[in-house]
């Protein structure tokens, strides 16, 4: 599969709009398949294929920074990140097979970057030596761009650390290159030999829109699947893509047909670079509730989101007057299970934005990230 770097490649762009684009994909990493390219109907501008990989004069708005969750106050050594007492993540590839525009990660894409770590030995050994770690998200970047013989041997690793339950592999490449797939039978021996009975391997998929659930895609799934790895799949809302309830709606129902089901709805982070993506909380939280009005169970079992740099926190409910949130995981103890109540405010994008309702506890964030106590505004 052939990649794309420049813009100057796409034939489809013309010659003013490569000028003006140009400035953006200088401070915002472009890469994407030539396949993925090709599901792109370039007569419609406002293709949401076209939104997720072509950059926009937009992205240089500014809003939000390039670590919106404090990635960095959870990283124990270059590429380990350990938040929860049970989960390590392995930042284990600098590169995906495509870039998407909203990236949280799109710092990992930058020269300057050394956050991902191509000698994972010494994330390993922390792993090993941490007992309590249960679950090991390889991640980064996209892991299924390392080789099979390199992505073996990590897998191995970790198969031998006895705490080691569940190993996950976070990834888009089932939608930008499901070749990857198809076409390497050592990587599905991979998955049949180390995805065993007692120890799975999950593989979180990344699938933001229904028009990417090809039948390329769709037999790379199911390749997986025999192979006895468990499929899963998780995405932002995004404007322009997938902010829109039969859009949504349609995608859950189709990853559940074929065994991907859908596992979390991500609200997007205030990345630097993402204003154009953004999506206030009430309107995805109503986008959200009407998807989950159609299709069968498996297909209603997302959860909204937010990966706060305190936990991920699940917008539950939101009425007139308030937001209803708990932490369905927290860094801090005393977080967890916590249930929040903030008044509702239509434009806010993000937890931090939000001010506790009149007489809750809920926690309130500070400009500079730092966790306020006490009360609501009377």
């Amino acid at each position: 599969m052939r990649y794309i770097k420049k813009l100057e490649d796409i034939p489809q762009l013309s010659d003013a709009e490569r000028a003006a684009l140009k400035p953006v994909a200088d401070a915002y990493a472009f890469r994407v398949s030539e396949y993925y390219l090709g599901l792109i109907d370039w007569n419609d501008p406002a293709d949401p294929i076209r939104q997720l990989v072509i950059p926009r004069t937009d992205e240089l708005n500014d809003w939000g920074k390039l670590d919106a969750s404090n990635e960095a106050a959870n990283t124990v050594m270059r590429g380990v990140q350990h938040k929860y007492p049970d989960t390590a993540l392995l930042l284990c590839n600098e590169v995906c097979g495509a870039y998407c525009r909203y990236c949280f990660r799109k710092r990992l894409f930058m020269n300057d970057n050394d956050e991902a770590s191509k000698d994972l030995r010494e994330g390993i050994e922390y792993i090993a030596a941490h007992p309590e770690i249960t679950n090991v998200l390889l991640t980064g970047g996209d892991p299924l761009l390392l080789s099979t013989r390199r992505l073996t041997e990590v897998i191995e690793a970790l198969r031998q650390i006895e705490h080691v339950r569940i190993i996950r592999i976070g990834t888009k490449m089932t939608a930008f290159n499901p070749w990857r797939v198809l076409d390497d039978p050592a990587l599905l021996e991979m998955f049949a030999k180390y995805s065993t009975p007692h120890k799975r391997i999950y593989v979180m998929n990344h699938f933001d829109h229904p028009r990417e659930l090809t039948d390329a895609a769709v037999e790379g799934l199911d390749k997986l699947i025999r192979a006895g790895a468990i499929m899963t799949n998780q995405c932002p809302m995004i404007a322009g893509i997938n902010d829109d309830p039969a859009v949504l709606s349609d995608m859950f129902r189709q990853l559940s047909w074929i065994g991907c089901p859908p596992y979390y709805l991500f609200q997007g982070r205030p990345t630097a670079g993402n204003d154009p993506y953004k999506v206030p909380i009430v309107r995805g939280w109503e986008i959200f509730r009407e998807a989950l009005r159609h299709g069968a169970g498996l297909a209603r079992r997302a959860r909204f989101v937010m990966s706060h740099e305190t936990g991920k926190v699940e917008v539950l409910a939101v009425d007139d007057k308030h937001i209803y949130l708990r932490y369905h995981r927290a860094k801090d103890a005393s977080l967890r299970g916590r249930f929040l109540i903030y008044r509702r405010d239509d434009e806010a994008c993000w937890l931090d934005d939000l001010v506790p309702a009149e007489g809750s506890d809920a926690p309130r964030f500070a400009p500079d990230g730092l966790l306020e106590t006490g009360q609501g505004p009377e």
